[in-house]
């Protein structure tokens, strides 16, 4: 039988070690949060460089504002505030393919069109033509392309790229990523701006990131987020509100008829 291994963490009665470091001696007071994830995540310190980029990547997706998994979240504590965590996971499990998910999405379309080890090749507009060509004949959105708000530019796509270069770590991933942009919208012919789970998914694979973990930075950035909504709630209660007027509003043609037929 292979034996259960972990390189993660080790303890003993007066020992605590996580990636070969001591957690009171060597971590405490010396990491900030976005390097111990990452840390925890590759088994490495940061760079200076990383560590900027890094942390501007989950410092982004932490809040945007009362999304589905916000209002998941607050809901569920309305129903059962003894639970915080339950209503934190209820918000967690709205992550997928039209919020924040699509981070993974973005990685796995460019590691597919550009694989890690592949080199890279003296033009990518065709790269870029095909992805765009590719979505179009399937009737798929390219994940990280579009935003219902921000148009004709998310704002924090130019501002995360524009620390990804200052930090070095402007490659051709993201380089593929504003390529498959601009062909989206010439080829669709409508404003389609590179939102900001599209820049991070491009970041994402110049750290060379597994495409399949990288969902997981907007799960526990986003987690945060919620604790602050929940946080929010307790103090100035919403979610029940949002209850009874949807509740009203949803059933108001019901009561109107019922009133007609009497």
């Amino acid at each position: 039988m292979k034996p259960l291994r972990s390189d993660i963490a080790w303890s003993s009665a007066d020992t605590i070690a996580i990636r070969g470091l001591s957690l009171p001696d060597e971590i405490l007071g010396h990491f900030n949060l976005g390097d111990f994830a990452f840390l925890q995540l590759t088994g490495e310190r940061p760079t200076p460089q990383q560590s900027a980029v890094f942390n501007a990547i989950i410092i982004t997706l932490v809040e945007h504002g009362l999304t589905p998994s916000a209002l998941a979240a607050r809901l569920t504590y309305a129903g059962a505030p003894e639970s915080l965590q339950a209503a934190v996971a209820a918000g967690l499990c709205g992550l997928g393919t039209v919020f924040v998910g699509t981070t993974e999405g973005a990685a796995k379309l460019l590691y597919e069109a550009l694989p890690k080890d592949a080199p890279t090749p003296p033009n990518l507009s065709p790269i870029a033509r095909d992805i765009v060509d590719r979505f179009k004949t399937d009737k798929r959105a390219i994940p990280g392309i579009g935003h219902p708000v921000h148009k004709p530019v998310d704002p924090r796509t130019p501002r995360l790229f524009q620390l990804a270069e200052q930090n070095g770590m402007a490659g051709r991933y993201i380089a593929l990523m504003q390529l498959v942009q601009q062909e989206a919208e010439q080829t669709l012919g409508k404003t389609l701006p590179l939102n900001a789970t599209g820049a991070i998914g491009a970041i994402c694979c110049e750290f060379g990131f597994p495409w399949q973990i990288i969902r997981g930075f907007g799960v526990m950035a986003r987690a945060i987020g919620l604790v602050g909504h929940l946080a929010e709630e307790a103090r100035n209660p919403l979610a029940l509100e949002v209850w009874r007027r949807a509740e009203d509003e949803a059933s108001s043609h019901l009561r109107t008829a019922s009133r007609g037929n009497e």
